[in-house]
């Protein structure tokens, strides 16, 4: 379990490292608050990004890793934010995934859920 965490907390620094260094701002990692958590919160331009980051070992689909449920949480948790933020009440919002597989390359699909 332990070795499961690490590798997860490794998939979200990379993935961080990944988005600054193609011009994103990183607002909040690991944001948390009473609807559930997002991995990364993000800026580039006038659009806040939230990232979900998998580590996976082997590939998966986006459909097969993230369940309603969970887009749920990650929506109500985006609302929040940006409840709690008005300075970005007029930026546009998007949805982003990253997998982090065994080789330790982020693989970024932007705007995977409307």
């Amino acid at each position: 379990m332990k070795r499961t965490y690490q590798f997860g907390l490794l998939a979200e620094k990379i993935a961080m490292i990944f988005l600054w260094l193609k011009g994103y701002k990183i607002l909040a990692w690991r944001y948390k608050n009473s609807c559930g958590e997002i991995d990364i919160i993000a800026k580039k331009g006038q659009v806040i990004v939230l990232v979900e980051v998998k580590a996976r070992r082997s590939e998966l689909l986006v459909e097969e890793v993230l369940r309603p449920h969970q887009l749920s949480r990650i929506k109500r948790s985006a609302e929040l934010f940006i409840a709690q933020n008005p300075q970005f009440q007029n930026h546009d919002l998007r949805f982003d995934f990253i997998e982090v597989g065994k080789n330790l390359w982020p693989k970024h699909q932007k705007n995977f859920w409307e």
